[in-house]
């Protein structure tokens, strides 16, 4: 699992020290929930799942998450329980650049060198039909590099959740894609390998503020993409309709840029159910 100290800025950037206490100033006055939660799970058939009120299992296991990193959730987040709404099933989003990843892919570190603002990706994965964590499930992540190209291997990885359900991707900040809002996409396998069922493949998004600050910074204001809004974004309007949350939480690890970021985001499967 990669550590704090791990973390870390490539040199070239030119945002300001004082970067992310803006960014938490904004997030402090900001209406969403303490952290994402994304469950975006899929459906198998036309017809609606059931849905379960997990936001008590939530708002434990997402404070638990912060807690252990020694983040004071009263001063960085806005809330500290869950919105019992956010807990239920919605549709799955394109698999936009997808591809079947082979086993080299299976790592933490995905960044390949990648230049841009490193992130610590934490991604929780929650079975909803037992408002439970879900251990040893295949998590494939992959997202586009400062000037908006994906890559064949660069960032693009895949592993298991530990015991606590939780996988954590070293990573950078994604550029803006050619078409569509700023965004990561994720994939979560029913089982521990490649080759096991998907249960859920769909897209987390960030705040326009976030993305504003971090696509002015050096390399990232060379990518020749326009920017695009969350809100004209169908991909997004479909995550985040009737409640759902599709916005990943982030945070800096202390009040100056340097020391690092962290991506927190939570996704509900139902691991009875496999994407078509």
């Amino acid at each position: 699992m990669v550590g704090l100290h791990q973390i870390y800025f490539d040199s070239r950037s030119t945002l300001s020290p004082r970067f992310f206490l803006t960014l938490n100033s904004f997030n402090m006055r900001f209406a969403a929930s303490v952290i994402c939660v994304a469950v975006l799970t899929g459906i198998a058939s036309a017809s609606p799942l059931e849905r379960r009120d997990c936001s008590a299992q939530i708002a434990s296991y997402n404070l638990a998450r912060r807690s252990a990193r020694g983040i004071d959730v009263s001063k960085r987040s806005l809330y500290p329980t869950m919105p019992n709404q956010v807990c239920v099933l919605a549709p799955e989003n394109q698999r936009q650049d997808w591809v079947q990843m082979n086993s080299s892919l299976v790592r933490t570190d995905i960044t390949e060198g990648q230049p841009g603002v490193m992130m610590l990706l934490d991604i929780g994965v929650l079975d909803i039909t037992t408002c439970q964590p879900v251990e040893g499930a295949m998590v494939e992540v992959w997202h586009p590099n400062q000037v908006g190209d994906y890559g064949e291997t660069f960032l693009r990885g895949a592993f298991q959740t530990g015991s606590n359900g939780i996988v954590e991707f070293k990573t950078i900040y994604p550029g803006q894609p050619a078409d569509g809002a700023n965004h990561i996409n994720l994939a979560v396998h029913t089982g521990s390998s490649m080759s096991s069922g998907v249960t859920h493949v769909g897209q987390a998004f960030f705040y326009d503020k976030w993305n504003h600050f971090v696509l002015m910074s050096a390399g990232y204001n060379s990518n020749p993409n326009p920017t695009v809004m969350n809100t004209d974004d169908s991909n997004y309007a479909a995550a985040t309709s009737d409640g759902y949350n599709a916005i990943v939480d982030t945070v800096s690890i202390g009040d100056d840029w340097p020391q690092g970021i962290i991506g927190y985001i939570t996704v509900g499967i139902n691991p009875n159910h496999l994407v078509q």
